[in-house]
């Protein structure tokens, strides 16, 4: 299936309309080759969607909820206090696109555990998300049929 990064969002917003970050950061990781849309149909089936982001001696312990509804709320935690180590973490792909925007550093994202914060000084996925949004993505048909079920 090819779809366009609008097309994209608007089925991703039907499937999980909160945080609405999550649709943008969908249809963001599938233009740059990430499981997007994978990730969100897997998280939408959560019932624990939230998570009290209290630093402890370790950093942020994310008690398996996943980054498509923590997203925001970890980028807003880090641009106020800087660097945190987090664990437990749960589609950490979700963070990608919220730490390229802000120019934060990231550790590695399919890690249960990692650093984010600290300076990123170039977009590495600039020029994927400009054909994407010129030309749209390819997209499993499997995948996009089940998001477009929703």
């Amino acid at each position: 299936m090819h779809a366009s990064l609008n097309q994209i969002v608007s089925h991703a917003k039907r499937a999980v309309p909160e945080p609405e970050a999550a649709a943008r950061s969908c249809a963001w990781l599938e233009a740059c080759g990430y499981p997007g849309i994978k990730l969100l149909l897997e998280a939408r089936a959560d019932e624990r969607r939230s998570v009290n982001l209290i630093p402890d001696a370790m950093g942020l312990d994310l008690q398996n909820v996943s980054c498509v509804f923590l997203g925001p709320q970890i980028a807003a935690h880090v641009a106020q206090h800087g660097r945190v180590f987090l664990r437990n973490v749960r589609h950490g792909l979700y963070l990608v696109p919220h730490s390229v925007e802000a120019n934060i550093g990231i550790g590695c994202p399919v890690d249960p555990a990692f650093a984010l914060g600290g300076e990123r000084h170039k977009n590495p996925y600039s020029e994927k998300l400009e054909i994407a949004a010129r030309d749209g993505v390819t997209v499993d048909d499997d995948v996009w049929r089940a998001l477009e079920l929703i």
